[in-house]
């Protein structure tokens, strides 16, 4: 055991009712001899329901314990109605023949303790984590994670006990309160939160870990910036000051030809001016 548990293992909330169940039993027995039996059986049911045993704690950092014995009803994604945030919802159902002392599941501080009047419909259901009566602590670890987990009444059970306050510390293990005759508990984890049990799983309270939390919170990806308005007039201004000597060179390639044509025209003048020279001396010579 890496501590020790500091609570009597028949859970002090029991001893009134055990010890009324023992002394009627006697007397019974001394007035009635076997009417007495279903009395005997009362009270040794009663002193089986308020054992409360220490167990061993595990003492990884990340790994959530589960505050109760009992049987896996729920592991999904939902809502948690007390920090409204999506979670990872993992419920445990206590019949009456668990052990119903709730210890914290992680080393925290509690931040707040939210009471909700109710039904008592069956705890198995559903329905009954936001119909029956109900006691949310909301508490953060030594990490800085925020958890949620909630003592909700079953159909039997009509008293929950929660002996913790906002601003008390949690070490993990420790007994902060206790449901009476069936009952359920709800955790609510943060999303990044590995599950380590499934429906139908059978749990022990602190021993069992019900699942794997980080210490921190996974950092979200940031969105590449956008590129500053005035890049974009930069880059594009080089292709314009390079683009200035092409629509320069058209002029000069347009008066290329023009020269050209002009050349052109006085060769065939001075060709046709020598060719009626030599017409003319042609017809001197006939005419001799």
């Amino acid at each position: 055991m890496n501590r020790l548990y500091p609570h009597p293992i028949i859970a002090r909330e029991g001893w009134p009712i055990i010890g009324g169940g023992l002394a009627l039993s006697l007397l019974i027995s001394m007035c009635c001899g076997w009417w007495s039996l279903p009395f005997w059986v009362f009270t040794v049911f009663a002193l089986q329901f308020f054992r409360d045993p220490a167990r061993e704690i595990p003492l990884n950092p990340e790994a959530v314990l589960s505050p109760v014995d009992g049987r896996i009803v729920v592991v999904e994604r939902a809502r948690d109605p007390y920090r409204d945030v999506d979670a990872l919802k993992i419920s445990i159902f206590m019949n009456v023949f668990n052990v119903h002392s709730q210890k914290s599941p992680a080393d925290c501080t509690v931040t707040k303790v939210v009471y909700n009047k109710g039904k008592f419909v069956n705890a198995d259901l559903d329905k009954a984590s936001t119909e029956n009566e109900r006691n949310a602590v909301l508490a953060t670890t030594a990490s800085g994670r925020e958890i949620t987990f909630v003592q909700v009444a079953g159909l039997v059970a009509r008293r929950i006990l929660c002996y913790t306050q906002a601003g008390a510390k949690l070490s993990r293990g420790e007994r902060y309160g206790f449901i009476r005759f069936g009952s359920r508990v709800d955790m609510y984890l943060p999303v990044d939160a590995q599950a380590q049990v499934a429906i139908g799983d059978k749990v022990t309270g602190v021993s069992t870990v019900l699942a794997r939390l980080p210490l921190t919170a996974p950092q979200t990806k940031s969105e590449p910036k956008a590129a500053a308005p005035q890049a974009a007039p930069a880059s594009q201004a080089a292709p314009a000051s390079q683009a200035a000597p092409a629509s320069q060179a058209a002029p000069a390639s347009q008066a290329a030809p023009v020269e050209t044509v002009a050349s052109q025209s006085t060769e065939q003048q001075q060709i046709e001016a020598a060719a009626a020279k030599i017409q003319a001396a042609v017809q001197d010579v006939l005419k001799d």
